[in-house]
């Protein structure tokens, strides 16, 4: 049921995504969705605003139930937790009710009858794949900040294969039944910017076998068989600080935890976006000196720190002190002997913005498509990790790259891709006039980092405030998606609304379903759905299958000591009906 666009359009579709440097097209979904208004309106409430405010490879899809549904979101139910202080065991617990917005624009009676779907699809963020065996990681700052080092991140390449499980079994948009069209990751899709994690996150998403182990085939080697008290020593009789807070003793976690995990592979054309965690060593340190991969693919990994050493490093890291890392360096060469022998691995060394572009193109990951998930030979050519896609015959995908190669954790654009995108938003309001859909990693808020690329240093680095100021400035953009806090939290910016979920590696774990929604009215709906993995909310400490681990994957990052309890956000900023006026 493809919406008919007009012929009079003064450059046709090809045309513009030719001039754009798209890279790919859909179809349209123009359906007409006559749905139970009524019980539309009984799950919602509505809340007035704050006074100071490439192709496409069809598949299969589950049959589609009558809508609206809320089996396998969170409007059906969210992972609770038990009890109270200690080590506390989810359970299944109520869901979380849908919220109607009108910042930016009244909400009419009997939209839901008469609304076209325009967009379909599915946000991925954060997911952080990591190789917890890598000796660059600086899990030693735990004497610091608990943060530093997390109890669950042994289980990520389980808890992501659950997560897309999930998202497989999805039988369409929550809200209008559409079919989901892609899934678009918006950044950190690996941890620590190291080749093997690359591959294991291509092969999760596009199906195939991983063994989430680095180092010696045959056993782990990293701090939770350290005897360290610094870390849950899972498998040990250690009296260590997790323990003494509740964590259970579960013996064979560490065998588990390296074993082959199987993915099915994404069963929906997905889409890539770059987060700093994919193009930074560590995450914060800019990239391309060799010592990074001498201490990555090494045999020396330092587990432990005086507190006082942590504190200042913690504090450069936070600060971004130390860009470039000249400090981490300084005190990795100091403690070498202190650090603890492992076996080295190539697969570890840190990847280039050129290696992650030839990952993404291999047919090996080509899955369910499009070939490249966004990126092109062109922007392999060009060094480029930004692009424009078409979601629908109504709406075009921008995919941009927000990471400062100068280092730090916070993010910018350059001039270059900020003109680039100017000039491609201008191109559509005189061509397609299609509505815009933007997805970054950073958010508006943590775009604050405009230190030079060291490529280009000459070239002027831009933040959220401007990128705000240039989306606001072209009324077709109607949703801003993004990620890097690892929190829901939804703001509205005049004309559009910018849209953060958060992560899979922090509690609550969430991914999000959003549909775009034409009412028929003057205004137009982003409708956004938070899920969960397909992962049982109930853990049996017995249970260390791959759904299991999934299911601890999720547990454990409830109880990691020091973890934030406001990643799920607002009742505002989780299940949602967003409205602005259709221009």
């Amino acid at each position: 049921m493809s919406r008919i666009r007009s012929a009079t359009a003064s450059i046709d579709r090809r045309t513009f995504l030719a001039a754009t440097g798209a890279a790919g097209a859909a179809t349209g979904l123009g359906l007409t969705l006559g749905i139970g208004s009524d019980r539309a309106a009984q799950a919602a409430t509505t809340v007035t605003p704050d006074p100071a405010p490439a192709a496409p490879i069809a598949v299969e899809a589950p049959a589609v139930p009558r809508v609206p549904y809320t089996k396998g979101t969170t409007l059906g139910g969210v992972a609770t937790p038990r009890g109270r202080g200690g080590y506390r065991r989810l359970a299944d617990g109520p869901g979380w009710r849908r919220v109607v917005r009108t910042d930016l624009a009244g909400a009419h009676g009997g939209r839901e009858r008469r609304r076209t779907a325009l967009a379909s699809f599915v946000q991925l963020t954060d997911l952080h794949l990591v190789d917890v065996q890598n000796p660059l990681r600086y899990e030693y700052l735990r004497a610091q900040t608990a943060s530093a080092w997390r109890p669950q991140e042994a289980l990520s390449v389980a808890g992501v294969v659950s997560l897309i499980e999930r998202v497989n079994a999805l039988p369409g948009g929550p809200a209008t039944g559409a079919p989901l069209a892609f899934v678009m990751t918006t950044g950190d899709n690996t941890d620590n910017n190291s080749k093997l994690e690359l591959e294991w996150f291509l092969t999760a998403m596009s199906g195939g076998r991983i063994t989430p182990n680095s180092g010696d085939p045959r056993r782990y080697e990293g701090v939770q068989d350290s005897g360290l008290t610094l870390y849950w020593q899972p498998d040990s009789p250690v009296r260590d600080a997790d323990k003494k807070l509740g964590f259970p003793r579960l013996h064979g976690f560490l065998d588990a935890a390296i074993r082959t995990v199987h993915s099915p592979g994404l069963r929906l054309p997905w889409y890539s976006t770059v987060g700093n965690h994919d193009s930074l060593p560590g995450g914060c340190y800019a990239p391309g000196d060799p010592f990074w991969t001498e201490i990555a693919t090494g045999h020396r990994k330092l587990e432990t720190l005086p507190a006082a050493e942590a504190a200042k490093v913690w504090k450069a890291v936070k600060d971004g002190l130390d860009p470039k890392g000249a400090d981490f360096k300084r005190l990795l060469k100091a403690h070498a002997k202190q650090a603890r022998t492992v076996t080295p691995d190539e697969r570890r060394a840190p990847f280039t913005r050129a290696e992650y572009l030839r990952a993404h193109l291999d047919p090996a990951h080509t899955g369910h498509g499009p070939h490249g998930h966004g990126y092109t030979a062109a922007a392999l050519e060009e060094n480029r990790l930004y692009y424009t896609f078409r979601v629908s015959d109504d709406v075009l995908g921008i995919s941009l790259d927000t990471t400062d190669p100068g280092g730090h954790y916070t993010g910018s654009i350059g001039e270059t891709q900020l003109r680039w995108l100017e000039r491609t938003l201008k191109a559509n309001e005189r061509g397609e006039k299609a509505h815009v859909l933007v997805f970054s990693h950073h958010t508006g808020k943590t775009m604050t980092n405009t230190r030079p690329d060291p490529a280009h240093p000459h070239e002027k680095r831009h933040g959220g405030a401007e990128l705000v100021e240039l989306l606001a400035a072209h009324p077709r953009v109607v949703g801003w998606i993004n990620g890097h806090s690892h929190k829901n939290e939804i703001v509205p910016h005049g004309t559009f609304w910018e849209v953060s979920t958060a992560s899979h590696i922090d509690f609550p774990q969430l991914a999000r379903v959003i549909e775009l929604v034409d009412n028929h009215d003057g205004t137009l709906s982003l409708i956004a759905t938070l899920v969960e993995s397909a992962a049982p909310h109930r853990t049996d400490f017995t249970d260390l299958s791959q759904t299991g681990l999934a299911a601890l994957y999720r547990e454990l990052s409830f109880n990691a000591p020091e973890a934030r309890t406001d990643l799920a956000g607002t009742a505002r900023d989780r299940n949602v009906e967003l409205l602005l006026k259709r221009r």
